[in-house]
């Protein structure tokens, strides 16, 4: 974990750099009516939910402010590692929560199928939403002027956030410094590879300085960032059950950060209702349970997990970050 009010970001703003299982988080104050106050962006995955609340605390903190002056929580998109936090944080500030537009509803009826939390067996505290933010809206945060652009392709109702004025792009997982996160929509039979492309386009007209990805570090040297997304992009296309390879190693490494010791039995059973761990293992052709088992061999000879037996444990420590 890493909080960087880097020379390179304005000074009303704040990265909060995380490790898996959460995502970023970035802060901005403002003034009003001659009162400072706070937006978050994104709030991590559930299990960190109060390290994120002591995170934002500390960076209220640091500046003088309670809890309380944090106004607003805005959602890039609804994956359980963006928006775990929500509940917890919202219930301690009383901020109002955003998200995107095509979400509203599905926050409002909780449909935990259509939000992906059980298509992925991940988990999410029910929260609320108060308004919502879509393509093409203009967002004044941090002093600065931002506008919302509709960025399909890893989450068909993501977004991103660009600033003109510095030329700083939040990419959310649209672009990473090397890559994207993965492409769900096409798991499901549904178009992803060429709204990525898109984005990637729309992402290259914003001739950015500087990106603040969802996860990792914030990074220049963006059109070579994005030549290396289309790179990987092209290869996905060109093979698509490498995308479910993907998804499956993905999945379960991050429910193996999770839970860092399970027998194979116990994983199975978690995973038995996955719809989107389903899918994966229908486009390699196999049974779930035949997708999980080559999943645990490819995590173990990659060094990401150890197997005993039965017995699983993630090689890695919990990023509690």
């Amino acid at each position: 974990m890493n909080i960087s009010s880097s020379m390179c970001l304005p000074a009303s703003m704040l990265l909060i750099e995380r490790d898996w299982l959460s995502s970023n988080q970035v802060m901005f104050f403002d003034e009003q009516a001659g009162e400072q106050e706070a937006t978050l962006l994104d709030s991590g995955y559930g299990t960190h939910a109060q390290f994120t609340l002591q995170l934002v605390e500390h960076a209220l903190s640091a500046r003088g402010l309670q809890i309380k002056a944090l106004r607003t929580l805005i959602n890039t998109h609804l994956h359980s590692d963006h928006c775990g936090g929500n509940a917890l944080i919202a219930e301690k500030s009383g901020c109002r929560v955003l998200v995107p537009a095509a979400e509203f509803n599905t926050v409002r009826d909780w449909d935990e199928d259509a939000l992906t939390f059980r298509a992925t067996s991940q988990h999410c505290e029910r929260f609320s939403a108060d308004a919502a933010v879509g393509d093409g809206d203009e967002l004044l945060l941090g002093g600065l002027q931002w506008r919302a652009h509709a960025a399909p392709g890893h989450d068909p109702h993501s977004l991103i956030l660009f600033c003109e004025e510095h030329r700083l792009l939040i990419s959310a997982d649209a672009l990473w410094e090397n890559g994207f996160g993965i492409i769900f929509p096409e798991l499901s039979g549904e178009s992803g590879f060429p709204e990525q492309q898109s984005v990637l386009d729309l992402i290259e007209s914003f001739d950015a300085e500087l990106v603040i990805p969802g996860h990792g570090q914030a990074f220049g040297q963006v059109p070579a960032a994005i030549a290396r997304a289309r790179a990987r992009l092209a290869a996905l296309r060109d093979d698509p059950q490498r995308n479910a390879r993907n998804a499956l190693k993905a999945l379960i490494k991050f429910l193996m950060l999770e839970m860092q010791t399970v027998s194979v039995d116990l994983l199975l059973q978690r995973v038995a209702q996955a719809r989107i761990l389903h899918n994966a293992a229908q486009l390699l052709q196999m049974s779930l349970e035949q997708a999980i088992l080559w999943t645990l061999d490819a995590l173990e000879k990659s060094g990401q997990i150890r197997r005993d037996g039965d017995r699983l444990s993630n090689d890695e420590p919990q990023a509690v970050s």
